[in-house]
């Protein structure tokens, strides 16, 4: 690692200040330009121990930049992963407050709910359906605590990869029950289509995602646990949501989802 503690210590201060205040802080490459993708897990890892020492609950991970549309958007191409709080989580039909986030966008996701845990460092896309109890459809609220103009995946990896929350509703499926791959969902905002897309644009299978982030998380001595959810990563470019803005994503036979920012 390129930084000292004293520094990773810092910048995890500086990012749960702009978590808890909602702002937006300069760039950390901009400030710290030989900071490595180990430096941001260890920011990140710092926030989540904080996070966890406060009584906040983790329920499972999200794992980002997965599908070309979403790396074209960030101009960023290799995944990240973060972690998910229980008070992140809103269920179908949620009324949520905008200002609790900041540059808060909407993703279209499929959630992967775990019947027992994933440890790397060889986990496959078959070892992920087998250990998967059921998949449901879920909406990742993107928010940025640092600026977004020049992010690099450093940036992003330590502000808990832009990880606001998660809306979660419509009809779980068991993993071999429907063709992943071809998951489809039209996302609207205020009753217009906005984006649409398919499962298989996550590495050619959502599960290939979750592979990805156990044998990820292997190299830092961690796992997945039976009974968490994870977000496999988004299949539509990120929408922007503005207060009073309605969201609803059509999966189909997977049913909808649908949440209100005020």
């Amino acid at each position: 690692m390129a930084l000292s503690a004293s520094q990773i210590t810092a910048i995890a201060d500086e990012l749960a200040a702009a978590e808890r205040d909602r702002t937006t802080v300069p760039r950390l490459t901009s400030r710290y330009p030989d900071m490595t993708v180990e430096d941001s897990y260890a920011v990140q890892n710092e926030w989540r121990r904080r996070g966890v020492a406060a009584g906040r609950r983790l329920v499972g991970r999200k794992i980002g930049l997965t599908s070309k549309v979403m790396q074209a958007a960030t101009g960023i191409t290799e995944p990240d992963y973060g972690a998910i709080f229980a008070d992140q989580v809103f269920e179908n039909g949620a009324v949520i407050e905008h200002s609790r986030f900041s540059n808060v966008r909407i993703e279209v996701e499929l959630a992967f709910v775990l019947s027992a845990p994933l440890e790397g460092p060889s986990v496959t896309v078959f070892d992920v359906l087998r250990a998967t109890e059921y998949v449901v459809p879920a909406l990742e609220i993107l928010s940025s605590r640092l600026e977004m103009e020049g992010r690099t995946i450093v940036d992003t990896i330590s502000d808990n990869a832009a990880l606001g929350g998660m809306v979660y509703g419509g009809n779980p499926v068991a993993p071999d029950a429907v063709d992943l791959r071809w998951v489809s969902a039209l996302l609207y905002r205020n009753e217009v289509i906005e984006e649409s897309g398919v499962a298989a644009a996550v590495l050619n299978h959502p599960a290939t995602g979750v592979a990805w982030l156990a044998n990820k998380l292997a190299q830092h001595g961690d796992r997945l646990e039976a009974g968490e959810i994870v977000l496999a990563g988004s299949f539509t470019r990120p929408m922007w949501v503005h207060p009073g803005d309605t969201v609803l994503a059509d999966y189909r036979d997977l049913g909808t989802i649908t949440c209100r920012f005020i």
